[in-house]
């Protein structure tokens, strides 16, 4: 293996620059002036280093819909992103709910080398939401899957979900919910208040999330089990989820780069660029959701990074498809919203965005502190970089960025996955970890 001298970089929020040598996939030393010889030397004056990045919502498409992405491109995408492993929700073709599937994109993500790629796996068969899938046939596979749901669909039937929380407890699993009452969202096309209003757009009400949040809380409480909420997106989501954890239920919860940044103003150009579930929220919701995010009641930043091919974007709004890329810009994004406006230092965005991710997810060997012994699992990044956003330029095979054209802060330097640089100098690596 390759090994690596980092010098002059910024270890989290310390203020005296640091050199890391990483050699044999793991980090053997960090000082000052270190002496040792290495391969290849990193000037990291000025960068940041971070832990690699996990996230718990990642779309790869692949099998079935590979002209939006493959796990090779959203793999490639995520290691220019800082993601050293992400989690690959079931909505595939077909379905990721048997064993077979999972061990397919498990095995996928291994033949990519650009990060580890971790199966989620359907709650319920087909995602139709009648019967539970094969849950332990799942987690006894190869993939080792401990994440289930049934992302872009809500287990709405209170009975299956409590099936499935009691079932997962066998194996420390956990179900992640896309909470939307179907009923109170049908026929929606974006947040219900003033802008769909003067649109003439139907409206998505809050109500529809933080109804299904509260049920379950309850439900994974009852059965204690573990209950993870996707993507929240409104403030009486924060108030519910903080009320469950005040109870000392084991509840967590993610929300989007995306609800951390836009609002429903976007709609008005009716770009469907900007359409997405659930859909952005107000103003108000935005800097409730950053400050939950800061206090530690919501856990993670997970993008529901959601590629679609051109023509299921560029069209009306009302037969868009729902989505938005993320991977790439989720560090930016986070540190415009949460460390340049002071709600988090760098070693905050390492809990959110890595260590807790992991933690959830029960990833071993991500998530792990920046220290000697443990495994190379980082990321450079440069805080002081302003650039506009160019999708055009992204590794992920679709474009519906709704950031295009943004002056958006930092930038990734390097990737490392256990050693091996997946990144170096904002470019990727040829053949990424398996180099």
């Amino acid at each position: 293996m390759v090994s690596y001298l980092i010098r002059n970089a910024q270890i989290l929020d310390g203020s005296v620059p640091q050199d890391i040598h990483v050699a044999d996939g793991v980090i053997k030393a960090i000082g000052a002036g270190l002496d040792v010889e290495t391969d290849i030397d990193i000037d990291a004056h000025g960068l940041v280093v971070l832990p690699g990045l996990v996230d718990l919502h990642t779309h790869l498409r692949e099998p079935g819909r590979e002209d939006a992405e493959t796990v090779l491109t959203g793999t490639q995408a995520a290691a220019k992103g800082g993601f050293t492993a992400v989690h690959a929700m079931a909505n595939t073709f077909p379905v990721a709910d048997t064993a077979g599937v999972v061990e397919q994109v498990w095995r996928l993500g291994q033949a990519s080398g650009y990060c580890d790629v971790q199966p989620v796996g359907a709650v319920t068969v087909g995602l139709e939401g009648k019967q539970l899938a094969e849950l332990g046939a799942m987690h006894d596979s190869a993939a080792s899957v401990r994440v289930f749901s049934d992302d872009g669909k809500c287990v709405d039937d209170a009975v299956i979900m409590r099936r499935a929380l009691e079932y997962v407890k066998a194996f420390d699993g956990v179900v992640a919910q896309h909470a939307q009452e179907p009923r109170l969202t049908e026929g929606a096309q974006m947040n219900e208040g003033q802008v769909s209003g003067e649109l003439g757009l139907g409206g998505w009400p809050a109500v529809a999330e933080e109804a299904i949040i509260a049920r379950d809380v309850l439900l994974a409480a009852h059965v204690g089990s573990r209950l993870h909420v996707c993507h929240v997106s409104t403030a009486g989501s924060v108030e519910i989820i903080r009320w469950a954890k005040a109870k000392g239920w084991d509840v967590t919860a993610e929300v989007t780069p995306h609800h951390l940044l836009l609002t429903d103003e976007l709609v008005r150009s009716y770009d469907p660029v900007y359409k997405v579930n659930p859909p952005l929220r107000t103003e108000a919701d935005v800097l409730a959701l950053r400050k939950a995010l800061a206090d530690g009641t919501i856990d993670a930043v997970a993008t529901d990074h959601a590629p679609h091919p051109a023509e299921d974007k560029d069209c009306e709004w009302a037969v868009a498809a729902m989505g938005m890329v993320g991977l790439e810009t989720a560090l930016s994004v986070v540190q415009q919203t949460m460390v340049d406006t002071g709600l988090l230092k760098w070693e905050g965005v390492a809990d959110r965005m890595s260590h807790r991710p992991a933690r959830i997810g029960r990833l071993s060997g991500h998530g792990r502190p920046v220290s000697v012994g443990e495994p190379a699992n980082l990321v450079l990044f440069d805080p002081a970089y302003r650039g506009t956003v160019n999708p055009d330029d992204f590794a992920t095979r679709s474009r519906n960025s709704p950031y295009r054209g943004l002056d958006l802060p930092g930038r990734v330097h390097a990737t490392f996955l256990r050693g091996v640089a997946t990144v170096l100098a904002g470019e990727l690596v040829e053949g990424g970890g398996l180099a």
